[in-house]
C-alpha cells in the first residue's frame, strides 16, 4: 500500500523537476538569443557576456541532452509511461547527442557544431511535429498506433501547456541555439568561428 502511495507522488515530482528545467531552458535560451540580438545591433556588454556563455555553450548542450535523456529514461522504466512511435525517434536523435556533446566538449572539438547539428535539427523537427499533433490529434493518420501507443496520447501537461514532446523541442531547440550563435568579438563587429582568431594581415 504504502508503495502505490508512494509512486503517484514521486512521478509527480519527477513531472515538475523536470517540466521546471524545460522552463528554465527555454527561458535560458530566449536570453541568449537576446544576447546575440544585442550584439548584433552594436551592444559591447551583450558581446562580452554572449561570449562568456558561448565558451561553456558545449559543456552547457550536453548538459541539457544528458538531462533530457534521464528524464526519457525515468519515464518510461519508472514511470512506465509507454513512448509512442515519435517518441522513439526524438530519442534517437537526443541520446547519441549526450555522448557526441561529452566526448566534443572535453576535446574542445572546434567542429563540434557540425556533428551536433544535424542531428539536433533532425530531433527537433521530429519534436515539433509532435507537439503539433497533440495540440492538433485530428493531423494524426494513426499511424503510430500500429507501433504503439497514440502519437496523440498525452502522460501529462504542466503548467497547462508543457508536455514530454514540447519539452524534447525546448532541448533540441536549446541545443541548436548554443552550438550556432557567434558573437562579435572584435570592435568592428568581427565573429570569431569557433574560437579562432582572423588572420592580421601585416603591411611591410
Amino acid at each position: 500500500m504504502v508503495a502505490c502511495i508512494l509512486v503517484p507522488v514521486s512521478t509527480e515530482t519527477a513531472q515538475l523537476f523536470f517540466s521546471l528545467l524545460a522552463v528554465a531552458a527555454g527561458l535560458g535560451s530566449l536570453a541568449y538569443l537576446g544576447l546575440w540580438i544585442a550584439s548584433r545591433l552594436g551592444s559591447d556588454g551583450a558581446a562580452s557576456l554572449g561570449r562568456a556563455v558561448a565558451e561553456s555553450a558545449p559543456w552547457l548542450a550536453f548538459v541539457v541532452a544528458a538531462t533530457a535523456t534521464a528524464g526519457s529514461l525515468y519515464f518510461s522504466e519508472v514511470a512506465h509511461f509507454l513512448p509512442c512511435r515519435l517518441c522513439w525517434f526524438q530519442r534517437v536523435a537526443m541520446y547519441p547527442l549526450s555522448v557526441v556533446l561529452l566526448v566534443g566538449a572535453i576535446r574542445r572539438d572546434p567542429g563540434l557544431r557540425w556533428y551536433v547539428g544535424p542531428i539536433a535539427l533532425v530531433g527537433a523537427g521530429v519534436a515539433a511535429y509532435h507537439t503539433l499533433l497533440e495540440w492538433k490529434p485530428e493531423l494524426d493518420t494513426g499511424a503510430c498506433e500500429v507501433f504503439g501507443p497514440s502519437c496523440t496520447d498525452i502522460w501529462f501537461k504542466e503548467f497547462g501547456f508543457l508536455t514530454l514532446a514540447s519539452m524534447a523541442l525546448i532541448g533540441f531547440l536549446t541545443i541548436l541555439l548554443l552550438m550556432f550563435l557567434r558573437f562579435p568579438a572584435t570592435l568592428d563587429g568581427t565573429v570569431l568561428d569557433d574560437g579562432v582568431a582572423p588572420i592580421q594581415e601585416t603591411v611591410s
